[in-house]
């Protein structure tokens, strides 16, 4: 049985999403605050075996027409590192607007800004996982 686990990577906290035990849809689950390159890869390595992940899709941030950014190449850093570190796949998805769309929904509930920096990358990371999920139903 497949089970994904998905990260919103970002320079200061990595959301954490899950797929449903069926693969239909993502769940948020937790936002992990970063502490150093080195112990961040440990801690991400540590969920995706908690969580029983037979794949981890990261969100890979590019520009809006599709170009490597800065983010992009900091990003790409830190998945190989996670590829050097798992036995399974860790494939890179385009998360393009996935963090926005988090806001949007967070802001329509009323959410604090400040209780939003808690929630909005686990959102944006099933987000992303959601965009997955979709593709390899097709």
């Amino acid at each position: 049985m497949e089970r994904f686990v998905a990260f919103d990577i970002g320079d200061k906290r990595i959301g954490v999403a899950v797929s449903d035990p069926f693969n239909t849809y993502a769940l948020p689950s937790q936002t992990y605050f970063r502490k150093g390159f080195k112990q961040d890869v440990e801690a991400l390595v540590k969920i995706v075996k908690e969580k029983g992940a037979t794949a981890v899709i990261c969100g890979l941030p590019v520009n809006f027409d599709g170009s490597e950014a800065l983010q992009t190449v900091k990003t790409q850093r830190f998945i190989d590192a996670l590829k050097e570190a798992l036995k399974i796949p860790v494939i890179c998805e385009d998360e393009r607007f996935t963090t926005q769309l988090a806001h949007e929904v967070l802001i329509s509930e009323g959410m604090s800004r400040e209780k939003r920096k808690n929630y909005v990358d686990a959102l944006a990371a099933a987000n992303i996982l959601d965009g997955y999920l979709a593709k390899i139903k097709k």
